[in-house]
């Protein structure tokens, strides 16, 4: 399946406010879009995805985008909010608007940290739990990629 195939997919899902597409092809493509923010629906996707998609070309950024994070990590404390999925990362709902969260406000769960863009799609990535953000890890406007730290949370 073609990339173009995909953004039409993509589109048609927009223009005709679909949440949920699912594919099966003869040839053995598997191709399931939803939109939302459901991540564990989207962690076992983007798995089940990442060996047929280009993981080559994946692993070497998440190999190298790991190796600044761990200088830094020896001294956080806290727990680690990652990306559930490939995209680019933001953190306003809008260019001229304010973050949606920042270093030291305190944050519940389910409240919407960051949007992640994948594919023309505005993904709310929102906080599996409670807690202070006590970093920003991720760059805004900066592609990330799965299981990249977003934030930290105490």
């Amino acid at each position: 399946m073609e990339i173009d195939q995909i953004r039409k997919i993509i589109e048609l899902m927009q223009e005709h406010d679909l949440s949920y597409f699912d594919l099966t092809t003869a040839d053995g493509v598997h191709l399931r879009l939803k939109k939302g923010t459901d991540i564990e629906a989207i962690r076992s996707a983007l798995a089940s995805a990442m060996p047929v998609a280009a993981a080559p070309s994946i692993a070497p950024a998440v190999a190298a985008s790991s190796t600044p994070a761990t200088a830094p990590a020896a001294t956080p404390s806290g727990s680690e909010i990652t990306s559930p999925m490939v995209g680019t990362f933001y953190t306003k709902p809008a260019p001229d608007a304010a973050s949606f969260v920042k270093v030291g406000d305190p944050v519940s769960a389910g409240q919407t940290i960051c949007i992640i863009e994948a594919m023309k799609v505005m993904n709310e990535i929102q906080a599996e739990k409670s807690g202070i953000i006590t970093a920003v890890v991720a760059t805004d406007g900066n592609p990330v990629q799965f299981g990249d730290v977003l934030f930290r949370i105490s």
